[in-house]
């Protein structure tokens, strides 16, 4: 399947449906707190995103998913479903990823919120993902390559003695929740496609504490965890490729990298 350059109308629609997806994570993260249930914070995103945005999780049904957003704790890597049993507890890190469809459009975004008292290990786990995502959005403009990204993103993770998950990846996106192309988060310099304005895609590392290899839950055939069961982190952002750069559709107010960039 081809890539999908957006008009600038659909980047309008794009720069809605990411701003909802912002302001939805905003909104949870005052909730996430010791002896609160990932199913809680499942449906007081539900109730936001359809109830205050009049827009759409799009994980709710999407190839069988059962719940809105996507809830991984401490281990699980991706695609965490929410439960009423799951418990957070003091000192476990939480990745919270929401996507809301508005007008058709689909904005996507996830953070890592730490519960309680964060654990210094963990901490610095934490903001080392969330660096590595900055520092890719800052390359990023026409004419650099995607391998280019990946590049950037393990030089810093493996520099720091983490390791890059490899079977999951950031994704083009736009109408459709997951299209062309795919957003590896590791490479080589100067290999795979290169970018052009018009192209969304979304930058989501996952980087583990311990080895990078995962596991596939078979029994609900969504939950994604560390091999080692080690502690992994991820930060998500979909993003516009500009004729000069980049924009950040899903940038958050509360998120100083961007608001005090010059």
């Amino acid at each position: 399947m081809a890539i999908t350059l957006k008009t600038p109308d659909e980047i309008q629609k794009m720069r809605v449906a990411g701003r909802l997806a912002a302001e939805a994570l905003e909104m949870i993260e005052p909730f996430v707190k010791p002896g609160v249930t990932t199913g809680e914070l499942d449906r007081i995103c539900h109730r936001y995103i359809t109830e205050e945005q009049g827009a759409i999780p799009a994980p709710l049904n999407y190839h069988g998913f059962p719940k809105s957003i996507c809830t991984s704790v401490n281990e699980v890597v991706c695609h965490g479903i929410p439960t009423d049993t799951k418990k957070l507890k003091e000192g476990d890190i939480i990745n919270i990823d929401i996507t809301v469809i508005k007008d058709g459009f689909h904005g996507d975004s996830s953070i890592m919120v730490h519960v309680g008292n964060p654990l210094p290990h963990l901490q610095k786990l934490v903001e080392t993902t969330q660096e590595c995502l900055y520092k890719a959005i800052d390359i990023v403009k026409p004419g650099i390559t995607l391998g280019d990204i990946g590049h950037t993103i393990q030089t810093l993770a493996e520099s720091r003695h983490y390791s890059v998950v490899r079977e999951y990846c950031g994704h083009g996106i736009g109408r459709v929740f997951h299209e062309e192309p795919q957003v590896l988060h590791y490479g080589k310099p100067s290999t795979g496609t290169k970018l052009e304005a018009g192209m969304t895609f979304t930058i989501e590392p996952m980087i583990n504490l311990g080895q990078r290899h995962t596991k596939l839950n078979k029994k609900d055939g969504w939950t994604v965890t560390t091999k080692d069961r080690r502690h992994s982190a991820q930060w998500e952002h979909t993003l516009a490729v500009t004729d000069t750069g980049i924009e950040v559709l899903t940038a958050r107010s509360n998120e100083k990298y961007f608001n005090h960039k010059t």
